[in-house]
């Protein structure tokens, strides 16, 4: 243990040697997510905010912190836990769990004054070096933490942002990541210490050399030198990320022109979407059993048995209290899910709280709009679930699809339920196409419902349901008697 002596707080050389130095380059794969990634700025004296760091940490030990201000203790609890689970997932060790009973989080420092010195003698003891909140913090709050605790204090949404960065690969991904982390940063960057840092031999704004007296002021401040450009740095990132949003409207537009159907997988992080889309086209997305493992939304084409084709889109996990800035930055992403026909929502059934899973997941569906859209339940992991909480789900949403992607379970049937839930073309006809026509054949099969097909002497007689782009195709072959 400890010593209370031993808890001074760290100079900026011993914290630039508690990180260590070592940059690497490439992306992140699994063996590397040990790998805490950050966006340069963190601390004012940041050279370039334009570069992004990968700084290899010894794994941290953190002690966690709650504020239970409505609904159960076990709520709370299974709060504290998701907590614990996303901490895991970011590299680090956790070594406590601490909640604290309160109508509202404290103002000033969060949990109360007279609870931060319990805290304060909890990371003493544990041997802990970082502090998470279950909540985010606000500037004051996180400065009066650490003042008192004398270790790193990270709250609910830096962590998540920070899992984001460690998981995002497609350059997509990286700048929706980075855009959230620079505005979640902005408001909270300041420097090590009280006394900010002045421009190094600068001039004050109306000239004069050095400072001093017979100068018209101070000069910027490295901290509004930061700001300064770390804003413009997001308004790039904006304007990044507005013109791949075009080329994700552009393949939207193209599947519609071509009446493909469009099912989007949405659900809590780890939940098992990424082992269902695998399951159901052999798609080989990554699959591991930790939270937002898969960030960048995979697209892949499926045949129904009656020959249409349809595309299955896995997107972003969600989770509760997801920050804002992650939403308004994945947005684009996100808007697959309100663009879908059918919304495939996956819920973890082995999970403690599966209700709240769901609650969470609307939340955000109807934050992009797609909370109107129809929704196909599905409780995954039933192969984990105990029978009890199985049953009661069951006369709980009584039109899901119970399934196990691990073990192959209720596929086939979910599969089927998709293809009856796939919207069904408006116009209904029979045409004779000439043998020579295959072509037209082909597309009808791949966009239409084929209801009846028969084989005469001067063609194929189709009995079809398409849209109607198609149908003004179909109109010159349509059979006597229409």
């Amino acid at each position: 243990m400890r010593n209370q002596e031993s808890f001074a707080p760290l100079t900026d050389q011993e914290f630039d040697a508690l990180l260590g130095a070592e940059v690497t380059t490439g992306e992140l794969e699994r063996e590397d997510r040990q790998a805490l990634r950050r966006v340069a700025g963190l601390s004012t004296e940041l050279t370039d905010v334009t570069e992004v760091e990968y700084r290899q940490l010894r794994l941290e030990r953190v002690v966690l912190v709650g504020v239970w201000t409505e609904g159960t203790v076990t709520d709370a609890e299974n709060s504290l836990t998701e907590l614990a689970a996303l901490a895991e997932t970011a590299g680090s060790e956790v070594l406590e769990g601490l909640i604290q009973r309160r109508t509202r989080p404290d103002p000033a420092t969060y949990i109360g004054r007279g609870k931060v010195d319990d805290l304060a003698a909890e990371v003493l003891a544990s041997g802990a070096d970082t502090v998470i909140c279950d909540g985010e913090l606000s500037p004051s709050q996180l400065r009066n933490l650490e003042q008192r605790t004398k270790v790193k204090v990270v709250d609910r949404t830096a962590l998540i942002l920070d899992i984001f960065a460690q998981h995002a690969k497609s350059k997509e991904g990286k700048a929706q990541v980075e855009l959230a982390q620079l505005e979640y940063l902005l408001p909270r960057l300041r420097g090590w210490g009280e006394s900010l840092s002045r421009q190094a031999g600068g001039s004050g704004r109306g000239g004069g050399a050095g400072g001093g007296v017979g100068t018209r002021g101070p000069g910027e401040t490295k901290l509004e030198t930061d700001r300064r450009r770390i804003r413009h740095r997001i308004s790039r990132l904006r304007r990044e990320i507005k013109s791949m949003r075009v080329v994700r409207q552009t393949k939207r537009a193209r599947r519609g022109r071509n009446a493909v159907p469009a099912v989007a997988i949405a659900g809590y992080t780890n939940a098992g979407k990424s082992s269902i889309l695998n399951r159901l086209t052999g798609a080989g997305v990554l699959v591991e059993d930790a939270l937002f493992a898969t960030l960048d939304p995979t697209t892949r084409r499926a045949d129904a048995t009656d020959g249409r084709a349809y595309t299955l889109s896995d997107t972003v996990g969600f989770v509760r209290h997801l920050p804002h800035q992650i939403v308004e930055a994945f947005r684009s992403t996100l808007e697959e899910v309100a663009e879908a026909d059918l919304v495939v929502h996956v819920v973890d059934g082995a999970h403690p709280d599966p209700e709240e899973q769901v609650r969470a997941v609307r939340e955000v569906l109807a934050e992009v709009g797609a909370d109107k859209l129809p929704e196909l339940l599905v409780v995954n992991k039933t192969d984990a679930a105990d029978e009890e909480t199985l049953l009661r789900l069951k006369r709980e949403w009584p039109d899901a699809i119970f399934v196990s992607a691990h073990a192959g379970r209720g596929i086939e049937e979910l599969r089927t339920t998709i293809e009856q839930r796939l919207p069904r073309p408006a116009v209904e006809l029979r045409a004779v196409l000439p043998y020579a026509r295959g072509d037209l054949v082909a597309r009808v099969h791949r966009r239409g419902e084929v209801l009846g097909t028969t084989h005469l002497a001067e063609g194929t007689l189709l009995h079809v349901r398409v849209d109607e782009a198609l149908a003004a195709e179909l109109a010159p072959y349509r059979a006597t008697g229409e």
